[in-house]
């Protein structure tokens, strides 16, 4: 898997949309919608959802808050949910003295998000990590169906309306995700903290 990727082949999307096997030009419109609906299940959710290929270091500057409740400095981090090499200021994290937040994040299938400091973690803080999620979530592929779904209604209906208004089926395309898209996201997006 890689760093922020389609959620969804343009194969995929002709079997949901039901263009198996069409030309070349739909393959290529529907390749294009599988990127758009990734990019703004993305903005959606505030973060990505595929993962690195090899342990990356990445510097973190933003100042840690303090949190009252687990008596920790809180370090907002990258989603990353395999622990494999994961090291903290070069120290193997079993050893850092470090908490990986939040807790029970890997039972529930969910990535840590921060890092939890008993000091102040002074200058800047590198993390290796495997960053991303293990899998993308169904949620996040069912959403990516629906998008391309609709974009690929809206690309007949230029002005933003499908369907007949003398038929009593008229529809309007909103320039929004679908909101069912928005509701099979809600409980994947990720509120970043402001050290």
């Amino acid at each position: 898997m890689a760093w922020k990727p389609d959620y969804l082949t343009a194969e995929e999307a002709g079997e949901f949309v039901r263009l198996p096997g069409g030309s070349p030009a739909d393959e290529a419109e529907l390749a294009t919608w599988c990127t758009a609906a990734s990019r703004a299940i993305d903005t959606k959710t505030n973060r990505q959802f595929g993962k690195v290929d090899v342990l990356t270091a990445r510097t973190y500057r933003r100042p840690a808050a303090f949190d009252v409740v687990s008596g920790l400095w809180l370090l907002e981090v990258d989603d990353v949910q395999d622990v494999t090499g994961l090291t903290v200021g070069g120290t193997a994290y079993a050893d850092a003295g470090v908490t990986l937040l939040p807790d029970n994040a890997a039972a529930d299938g969910r990535p840590f998000e921060r890092i939890g400091f008993g000091d102040y973690p002074t200058g800047p803080v590198v993390v290796t990590a495997l960053w991303g999620w293990s899998a993308v979530p169904a949620q996040v592929v069912g959403a990516c169906k629906l998008q391309v779904s609709r974009w690929a209604a809206r690309r007949d209906s230029p002005f933003g309306v499908a369907g007949s208004p003398s038929d009593g089926s008229e529809l309007r395309l909103l320039a929004r995700l679908d909101p069912d898209v928005s509701t099979t996201l809600a409980g994947l997006s990720r509120r970043r903290r402001v050290g």
